[in-house]
């Protein structure tokens, strides 16, 4: 299939599916016509792909999970270096949340000072 009937298989855009193929996600063949090729394997790829994103997970945290990417990665066992990925990520978005919140709190506490009703 080509880039477009990809993108409209797994709701990833053409630029998406580029970029996980720069990133060494997903590969294609060329045609003569030097257009991008996907077995249909690649479907599943991607939306597994899209599946890891949606839960946080960077390309490079995805990497781990390349040897089962091309199956169900919600119905395996999880892997030990899986978990720890998701376990390290999940660490970053507790850290950036905390602070995101003490920001929030801060502009808060100048927005009473300052007299401001509503808060």
């Amino acid at each position: 299939m080509r880039i477009g009937e990809l993108a409209a298989a797994t709701g990833a855009t053409p630029r998406a599916l580029r970029h996980y193929e720069q990133q060494g996600l997903i590969t294609s063949a060329r045609a003569v016509n030097g257009y991008r090729e996907y077995d249909a394997r690649a479907a599943v790829r991607v939306r597994n792909i899209r599946h890891l994103l949606e839960a946080g997970l960077t390309l490079d945290d995805i990497r781990v999970f390349l040897p089962c990417l091309d199956g169900d990665v919600t119905a395996g066992p999880a892997s030990a270096k899986g978990l720890g990925v998701a376990r390290d990520r999940l660490a970053v978005l507790d850290a950036r949340i905390a602070a995101q919140t003490a920001v929030r709190d801060r502009l808060a506490a100048a927005l009473r000072e300052a007299g401001d009703p509503a808060r």
